[in-house]
């Protein structure tokens, strides 16, 4: 009994921070949301499921457009992170491997800078009047490719989905890079003997062993994006208008205007969401991978 305890002294410390700073706001938080808690009284009062009952519905301050923005960065930067670091990984784990090892260090680099300064620097970049890219289309001739990036209703949140995938991209690629040369090289060569072509190798041999892989990369692209804030803060501030507001920015907004109780409601929904979503992906691709 005293050696199964003697490693929880080592953990105590870590485990009782966990428990205060995390653990504890948690199932306070929880409590919150079913309250009408705010800055303008000091007194809170049960509400029971208002808080939610707003975020749903239709005189809600667009809490559906903020659900559907989050949405949509969340797939869309995991379609194109995975698809273009898949695409890296295998490119760079073939040809001349001091040449891989530069490329590779040159992929990873966006992963390295902190995202503030990343989106500091894209913001200048994609400046209507002043930016370097307009600036270059325009010194090329191309005016009419010159767009008005982050305030445009159209093409402010498709802009920052291309930032955030090319800060993330280098970051999954290392991972897929791992997991490929952990494959065995039996395989290939197998695949080989038996006359299978390059896609059909691709398909039946590393895209099944790299599910486990793949299927630790998505959860993570799926929990970031659902909790995405300081990207959007910086590039356009949720602009224009709210075009680009995802949940975690209304939570800042709604704590901000003081309006705690149906923020904390926001944040126990979100958490909901990525617990059961985190839990039915990897479901999912375990499934995927034993079939």
């Amino acid at each position: 009994m005293k050696n199964k305890a003697y490693p929880f002294y080592f953990a105590s410390g870590a485990l009782f921070l966990y428990l205060l700073f995390f653990v504890l706001p948690s199932v306070m938080g929880l409590f919150y949301a079913f309250t009408d808690w705010n800055s303008y009284t000091n007194e809170v009062n049960w509400i029971g499921l208002d808080n939610f009952k707003t975020i749903f519905s239709s005189t809600g301050q667009g809490y559906i457009s903020f659900i559907k923005n989050t949405v949509v960065f969340t797939i869309a930067t995991i379609i194109l992170k995975t698809v273009f670091a898949l695409g890296l990984a295998v490119l760079l784990t073939q040809g001349v491997r001091r040449l891989s090892y530069f490329h590779r260090v040159v992929m990873y680099l966006p992963a390295v800078l902190p995202m503030l300064v990343v989106s500091l620097i894209f913001r200048s970049i994609l400046n209507p009047a002043t930016g370097f890219l307009n600036t270059t289309l325009r010194g090329m001739g191309l005016d009419f490719l010159a767009l008005k990036w982050l305030t445009d209703i159209n093409l402010a949140l498709p802009s920052v989905i291309g930032v955030d995938t090319w800060k993330g991209v280098g970051y999954i690629m290392v991972i897929l890079i791992a997991g490929l040369q952990a494959i065995p090289k039996d395989y290939y060569e197998a695949a080989s003997i038996d006359g299978a072509t390059g896609w059909k190798t691709f398909t039946n041999v590393t895209l099944p062993l790299l599910m486990p892989i793949l299927s630790v990369t998505t959860v993570l692209n799926l929990l970031y994006g659902l909790k995405v804030f300081d990207i959007i803060f910086v590039l356009t501030n949720g602009g224009p208008g709210r075009a680009t507001d995802t949940v975690f920015t209304a939570i800042f907004q709604d704590f901000s205007k003081g309006r705690y109780g149906i923020a904390t409601a926001l944040s126990t929904l979100l958490f909901l969401v990525m617990v059961f979503l985190g839990y039915f992906v990897i479901r999912l691709m375990h499934r995927e991978e034993i079939g």
